[in-house]
């Protein structure tokens, strides 16, 4: 399967809501980190990435007007040991707790659900970066249905250089929102931590995006570089 071009995939998408890029850079020495927040309400776009020991949460950029904290405050990325997790909720506390006693990423998704924002129930998307290998995991509710939870697991072992996978919360904009469908999408990834971070900022929605998180890990060493983009700023 070829991959798609990220920029064409990103831009021909006015509304994928928060998205997960986890994959390998072309020069094959980087591990590749990106998780982006859009939003509609004024509450959901009242929001900045800020660092948090090794990664990030988000917080309101005017606290005045923030209303509702529950689905849009939480620690997107956090890292324990040699593994990073990067979510867009607050599962990323759940994942880090149950690898911390000893169990899988797998284990901690299998006790969450969808979002409870009917009537989108928005879908819990989730990855993982261990050494050259990562997870996807996504949590959906049943076609909109909140009786029935799916939950999709998604490994990936020692990836191509400049190829990665995408996931994110919705298919594309509308009333409700339709949620996500089918494997994560199969994308290029290309240039250094900042041509990467360029592209995927340039080509989100103008009016939607919010904040984007992007991390190169040297595959050897471990070294991390980071960048934060915030359109409130």
């Amino acid at each position: 399967m070829k991959p798609c071009d990220l920029a064409k995939e990103l831009a021909g998408n006015t509304y994928p809501g928060r998205g997960i890029i986890l994959g390998k850079s072309e020069d094959k020495n980087h591990m590749v980190i990106a998780y982006f927040i859009m939003g509609r309400s004024e509450n959901s776009r009242n929001r900045v990435f800020v660092p948090q020991e090794e990664g990030i949460r988000t917080q309101a950029f005017d606290p005045q007007k923030l209303t509702d904290p529950s689905l849009i405050i939480y620690s997107p990325v956090r890292v324990l040991d040699s593994k990073t997790i990067v979510t867009n909720g607050d599962q990323t506390d759940t994942v880090y707790d149950f690898l911390a006693q000893g169990k899988t990423f797998e284990d901690a998704l299998r006790t969450r659900t969808f979002e409870p924002d009917e009537p989108n129930f928005t879908p819990r998307i989730s990855g993982m970066v261990e050494g050259e290998n990562y997870r996807l995991s996504i949590l959906k509710s049943a076609d909109g249905n909140p009786a029935s939870t799916q939950r999709y697991f998604f490994e990936y072992t020692a990836p191509l250089a400049g190829q990665g996978h995408f996931i994110h919360t919705y298919r594309c904009d509308g009333n409700p929102i339709p949620s996500f469908e089918g494997e994560p999408t199969l994308v290029e990834i290309k240039g250094d931590i900042d041509e990467f971070t360029d592209l995927v900022w340039d080509n989100l929605n103008l009016d939607n995006k919010v904040s984007l998180f992007t991390r190169f890990i040297d595959v050897k060493t471990g070294e991390t570089v980071t960048r934060i983009v915030n359109k409130n700023v």
